[in-house]
């Protein structure tokens, strides 16, 4: 009777180890797409946080579902503390924005998945502007010299590495204008519309906000510089993870429905709002090209 009553409970052990699906192969395809029984996904402070969390909160929640595990939400201080974050096994996901992606993939081994799709399916992008008072002198680039530029913050692409590389390019840097790190796109516009600055750093997406919560003028200022058009923002994964993870996570994130999707594209100047769509290193090269161009370094980001 102790036998049989043995051979019962082994049974009904290894059955409980199945999982409901009734193979070993489910059970253990449910377990690398929940690693440690939750998933930590990153995202930089690129707008106000306390209006970005409800917005992730819904894409993270849709992702929760999709990979039936935890999604814990972090929002990080800085760009270098994301990538430095993902680098120390803290985050699995990560949005980055495209320079902090580079730095990612090179210091933390980040590996993009997805990025933001408009209504059509297809990739979206935004650019980098330099704006001026309407009434301002200043009507190019090289009219900077001497004058004060209010940035996003360090390695931030649109903020950052490409109106710099703008400067460059008219033979200025640092010690020929003004740069101010105001602490984020917001506090850019804020330093130009509060006439703190001679000029500011306002992005496609920021300018998009900022004229939805009627926190920007248009018709008072002008623009003198625009970038070429960026990728938008990938969406990684740590690349030290398991390939069925990965692969879990992809098919989630490009099953999430538009809606779904829709508050965070706001942000990101995507109305309406599409389907993630798939992106690879090689939609990012323009960018590694630009790092390697201006000579910059993780201590950059």
């Amino acid at each position: 009777m102790k036998r049989i009553a043995a051979l019962i409970a082994a049974t009904a052990l290894a059955l409980t180890a199945c999982g409901s699906g009734g193979t070993s192969t489910t059970a253990d395809s449910g377990a690398k797409a929940c690693p440690n029984g939750e998933v930590r996904f990153g995202i930089e402070p690129y707008e106000d946080p306390a209006k970005l969390t409800p917005a992730y909160q819904v894409l993270t929640g849709a992702l929760q579902r999709g990979l039936n595990c935890s999604v814990k939400l972090q929002i990080v201080q800085d760009y270098s503390a994301e990538v430095l974050a993902m680098q120390n096994g803290k985050l699995e996901l990560a949005e980055f924005g495209p320079l902090g992606f580079v730095f990612a993939s090179r210091r933390a081994n980040a590996e993009p998945l997805v990025s933001f799709g408009d209504a059509k399916g297809n990739l979206t992008t935004y650019k980098a502007g330099i704006w001026v008072p309407k009434d301002s002198p200043l009507q190019s680039v090289a009219d900077l010299r001497g004058k004060s530029l209010a940035l996003s913050g360090p390695g931030s692409t649109s903020g950052d590495a490409l109106p710099r590389l703008a400067l460059a390019k008219n033979n200025l840097d640092k010690s020929s204008v003004k740069l101010e790190y105001s602490g984020g796109h917001p506090q850019a516009l804020l330093a130009l519309t509060n006439g703190k600055v001679d000029a500011a750093e306002i992005n496609t997406q920021q300018l998009a906000s900022a004229k939805a919560a009627g926190t920007f003028d248009e018709s008072k200022f002008r623009q003198i510089w625009s970038s070429d058009p960026i990728p938008n923002d990938p969406i990684t994964v740590a690349g030290s993870m398991d390939p069925a993870f990965k692969d879990a996570v992809r098919k989630a994130l490009l099953n999430l429905k538009p809606e779904e999707v829709a508050a965070v594209g706001k942000f990101l100047d995507v109305d309406p709002a599409g389907p993630l769509v798939a992106v690879t290193k090689d939609t990012y090269k323009p960018l590694f090209d630009m790092a390697d161009t201006l000579g910059l370094t993780e201590g950059d980001v």
